[in-house]
């Protein structure tokens, strides 16, 4: 079993990373001078992300590349801007299977996946009746997206799986603020936005939605798949599509119940973010910093996963539903199994 190694998040603006035998060390200018704030062993860290303004020595560039080490550069709302890729692994006959596939045997995959984003949606939502309370809406989404479930069985046209997926996200949505306990708490979910998030709340899932799909499209590239190559998502330029795919069966379970968490304990308020003159709210450094120990922490959680049956660290799911597709194309499995907790 691959072993979770460190991720490292940078998001202090105008820091320096480069490498220093077998170390990684960020350094800072204060009044000119170079200032030493961290100094990691470079093999314990699986993955770096920048935000903001992050400088990296081609040194490091080109370690991370030729180990594998996942570095991934977004700006201060989290969005996406570039990675490093290294060498391409995995078999060539490995890709070419995932490319060949047609569009019938692409939208069962595709259904199947979203199958599994709705159970966890409709699963996050049965948890939080079970142990706090319920609302209409929530009531309402948990039987819809049941029903969704049932539907989606008989679905092999992608034009009305892309209908039923729609709809499911907008009952979830819907119930979704619900959960956020009190008033307060409520009035910092809307509804769904993006690009920019118009409230905290969005602010906190469209961040580690970004960082988690990064992760992902590192995991299929550790097994050999092309993370642009998508079945759900079609292929656009610039786009990992088959990233965004597996995606989809970790928002509820790993970004949504972290966000509740955060906000409900009242870790993080709406102190913690400002808004621009657009209406786009953005993380305080503090705010972030925060988000991302609770992201860590989620990942060292463990849970048995449904189809392997074994117990594993959440933050190994990426690499092992990247595995089991790769097995899938290889022919070793008749269906690929996405993640989907059951209780």
């Amino acid at each position: 079993m691959k072993k979770l190694q460190n991720s490292l998040y940078i998001t202090k603006d105008g820091v320096y990373l480069h490498k220093q035998r077998e170390t990684l060390l960020i350094e800072q200018k204060v009044k000119g001078e170079k200032q030493k704030l961290m100094q990691l062993p470079i093999h314990s860290i699986g993955s770096i992300f920048c935000f903001g303004n992050i400088m990296v020595s081609p040194q490091l560039l080109g370690f991370c590349g030729e180990n594998g080490t996942h570095l991934a550069f977004f700006d201060m709302h989290g969005h996406f801007l570039a990675n490093v890729v290294g060498k391409q692994s995995g078999n060539v006959l490995l890709r070419r299977q995932q490319f060949s596939v047609d569009e019938i045997a692409a939208n069962e995959l595709a259904k199947h996946i979203v199958a599994a984003k709705i159970r966890s949606s409709r699963m996050l939502l049965l948890r939080f009746r079970r142990n706090h309370t319920s609302t209409p809406q929530i009531e309402k989404a948990i039987q819809r997206l049941k029903q969704i479930i049932e539907q989606l069985k008989d679905v092999s046209e992608y034009d009305k799986l892309l209908g039923l997926e729609g709809e499911a996200a907008s009952h979830y949505f819907a119930a979704f603020g619900d959960m956020f306990k009190g008033n307060t708490n409520k009035q910092l979910f809307n509804h769904r936005t993006r690009r920019p998030p118009k409230d905290p709340v969005n602010a906190v899932i469209s961040l580690l939605y970004s960082v988690l799909g990064q992760e992902i499209s590192g995991a299929l590239q550790g097994v050999g798949l092309d993370p642009q190559v998508g079945f759900l998502h079609k292929e656009r330029p610039g786009r990992n599509s088959l990233a965004l795919d597996l995606l989809e069966e970790f928002r509820a379970y790993i970004v949504d119940s972290v966000a509740l968490k955060l906000f409900n304990n009242q870790t993080l308020t709406d102190k913690g973010f400002v808004t621009d003159s657009l209406g786009g709210v953005t993380l305080k450094d503090d705010a972030r910093k925060l988000v991302f120990q609770a992201y860590q922490a989620k990942k060292q959680e463990e849970v048995t996963h449904p189809f392997m049956q074994e117990k594993v660290q959440i933050g190994l799911l990426p690499h092992i539903q990247a595995m089991l597709l790769a097995r899938h194309f290889r022919g070793d499995l008749a269906h690929y199994p996405p993640f989907a907790i059951k209780k």
